[in-house]
């Protein structure tokens, strides 16, 4: 029987995300968010061909990309409580790190399996930030997947995507939300 890491799997089990609404400053100092991205990037990752990469967005720049999302949506005739709820993402939030999917020509590693690794990244600095202490949540919403967006205020090439926009700071703990029915979810075959 392997050793077991009690306090990893206590962890594990009790973990919360924090929405961005109400998360405040302070948020982790360049040092402290270095460590996090070096955590983060301990991730599966076939062929080594690290298909993502990282942008930081401070307060300030979280702020200029919700008025953005606002002017464009406007511009575009978008329904503005659905332009309004995408903005308002970027309202409080004093950090946030866009995980930026970038796959890399590869015969040994598929684009899905490029784009899988990118999304550990997330889950990973997410998993980071909670056990270094801060409150955390991925929330990317729809504008990041719009071309018209994200992807062009944050310059991203064409053939990058955001995977997701881990938002860090300092905010309450959550109540725990009904979890999925594993058992439900999983079957077991033998042959």
């Amino acid at each position: 029987m392997p050793d077991r890491n009690r306090p990893v799997l206590d962890f594990l089990a009790t973990r919360r995300s924090t929405p961005p609404k109400l998360l405040t400053a302070p948020a982790p100092d360049r040092a402290e968010l270095t460590e996090l991205l070096t955590l983060a990037a301990r991730v599966p990752d076939h062929g080594m061909l690290t298909p993502w990469r990282f942008l930081v967005l401070d307060a300030a720049a979280l702020r200029h990309l919700g008025a953005e999302i606002a002017r464009i949506g406007a511009a575009e005739g978008l329904e503005s409580e659905r332009v309004a709820k995408a903005g308002a993402i970027y309202a409080t939030s004093p950090l946030a790190v866009a995980v930026i999917c970038a796959p890399k020509a590869s015969e040994k590693a598929p684009e899905i399996e490029q784009s899988l690794s990118a999304g550990a990244v997330c889950l990973e600095l997410l998993h980071a930030a909670h056990a270094a202490g801060w409150s955390a949540g991925w929330v990317t919403g729809w504008a990041a997947h719009d071309r018209r967006f994200l992807p062009a205020l944050l310059d991203l090439a064409e053939t990058e995507s955001i995977a997701g926009l881990i938002h860090i700071g300092t905010g309450p703990i959550p109540a725990d939300r009904p979890r999925p029915d594993v058992a439900a979810l999983t079957s077991w075959r033998r042959e």
